[in-house]
């Protein structure tokens, strides 16, 4: 196996038939991204990027901070969210953003949801919010301190909440 290392532990843990898609929408930041495809690598998830980015695919930073699973990660590029939606079709997704009074554990996540989040410095579009405002989470911070968490922190959160949901419901 490729990616083997002496250190691996075994969990008992029952991963979704479907796996989750991770969408970032107008992502900016190279390592952001590279760090969530290996989020997704270590997951099953899926990796869907909405146009327009930040970075080029093959920009070296984006590469790096992925290392060597980009072969295990299963990335989807869409041109608009009404392509990337319409290629998805998913049951139901959620959006993500420091607004949102609801927090991310507050829904039962399933199998094939798409959980969205929008670019480092804007987050995702007033009007994709205002749109959809029952699909609103957030996940809470001390405002006090930060306007927000990195965006392949936040991803890393979220994802791993819907895991631990689905693990106990298998």
């Amino acid at each position: 196996m490729k990616h083997a290392h002496s250190r691996k532990a075994e969990f008992a843990f029952r991963w979704p038939a479907a796996p989750l898609n991770v969408v970032l929408v107008s992502p900016e930041i190279p390592p952001n991204t590279g760090n969530i495809a290996r989020l997704c690598a270590a997951t099953g998830s899926r990796l869907h990027l909405v146009e327009p980015l930040g970075f080029q695919i093959t920009d070296a930073q984006l590469r790096r901070a992925g290392l060597d699973y980009w072969d295990a990660v299963d990335v989807r590029v869409h041109p608009s969210w009404p392509a990337c939606l319409e290629a998805l079709r998913p049951d139901r997704f959620f959006l993500f953003s420091t607004g949102s009074a609801r927090p991310y554990t507050a829904v039962a996540y399933r199998p094939g949801d798409a959980l969205v989040f929008g670019c480092e410095t804007r987050g995702l579009p007033e009007a994709l919010l205002a749109a959809h405002p029952a699909a609103i989470l957030g996940i809470p911070i001390q405002t006090q301190h930060v306007r927000s968490l990195n965006l392949s922190s936040a991803v890393a959160v979220v994802v791993y909440e819907a895991l631990r949901q689905l693990d106990a419901r298998i």
